[in-house]
């Protein structure tokens, strides 16, 4: 592993985010300098993304409360900070949300990152690593999804602006030689997560005595990834500095069947959920399932936290944080 610089400037966007605040904290743990943006906006709980930042307050950390998609923002940031490294992890998440807000996800997802290349373009980085997302494989029935499969059939409108992401950043590496690289996270989970996501919805009803929505009679396969997996690999691609565009897909390598995941949420938590089983949803994928052979032939790096463990971890902090 490339080591990380701590003489090195960090922009983080989404800093606020579940994976942005995992990163930040650890870049500064190793005694880098973080510059962090978000614009803190209500697709769920806002408190909680204060939460996160407070834990990352520092004399290393600069937060900027702000949006991608304002341009003079951004080009103050790059003045004032000699910033050598972009991790762009800022974007309008939900495959399902994106049925019915579809301009959040052209503002943030397509405007929001035009704007950081541009910024780039005008304040040359080392390098870009920007997050994509395991939906741009789409209808992809070939598994497990290798970056060299075809991605040309997104089904949600989330999966097409991500897709949308990597051509841009091919384009603008090959125009004016910005160094980036793509990430493909699936189904990261973990303390300090998402309450939109399924794992942090069923462990709040499940404790409450609530029933869970399962989706597809639970017959649906996930390649849940563990947070430190994800900032593991991440600290391994950010140093590297690609010659030519790169991809990699960044998951567990090991997909679980919906059901078997509640079963293992309901054995952590050590009490059982009363299911309400429901269809697919539109905009939904069978089954997810990563190869990550590149990532393990460039970095050699390991991702395999069994389930079991991972949500042990994420039940932990849940009662810790809401007092259950």
């Amino acid at each position: 592993m490339t080591p990380l610089d701590s003489t090195k400037e960090y922009f983080v966007t989404g800093v606020a985010g579940f994976i942005g605040f995992h990163l930040a904290s650890s870049l500064l743990k190793q005694g880098c300098k973080v510059i962090g943006l978000d614009n803190l906006n209500s697709y769920y709980d806002v408190r909680l993304k204060r939460e996160r930042l407070k834990l990352l307050g520092c004399g290393r950390f600069t937060f900027y409360h702000a949006d991608l998609t304002d341009k003079k923002k951004l080009e103050t940031i790059f003045q004032r900070h000699p910033i050598t490294h972009v991790v762009n992890l800022a974007a309008q998440a939900g495959v399902r949300y994106s049925i019915d807000h579809p301009d959040a996800y052209i503002d943030s997802n397509i405007q929001g990152f035009l704007n950081v290349l541009e910024a780039i373009r005008n304040h040359p980085v080392e390098h870009l690593v920007y997050a994509s997302s395991s939906s741009v494989y789409g209808k992809n029935t070939k598994i497990p999804y290798s970056i060299h499969d075809r991605t040309d059939e997104p089904v949600s409108l989330y999966a097409a602006t991500k897709k949308a992401n990597e051509l841009f950043a091919h384009t603008y590496q090959h125009l004016y030689s910005i160094k980036t690289t793509g990430v493909r996270f699936f189904t990261v989970y973990g303390p300090w997560g998402r309450p939109d996501m399924a794992y942090y919805s069923f462990t709040k009803k499940i404790l409450n005595n609530e029933t869970i929505d399962v989706y597809n009679n639970g017959d649906m396969w996930r390649d849940f990834t563990y947070i430190d997996d994800v900032i593991n690999a991440l600290e391994h691609i950010i140093p590297r500095v690609p010659i030519d565009p790169v991809i990699y897909n960044i998951g567990n390598n090991n997909p679980i069947r919906l059901l078997r995941f509640i079963e293992a949420l309901e054995e952590v938590i050590g009490k059982k959920a009363n299911k309400n089983f429901l269809p697919m949803q539109d905009g939904d994928v069978y089954q997810t399932y990563a190869d990550i052979s590149d990532l393990q032939r460039d970095f050699g790096i390991t991702i395999n936290t069994p389930i079991e463990e991972g949500l042990a971890s994420f039940v932990a902090w849940y009662r810790s944080y809401y007092n259950v």
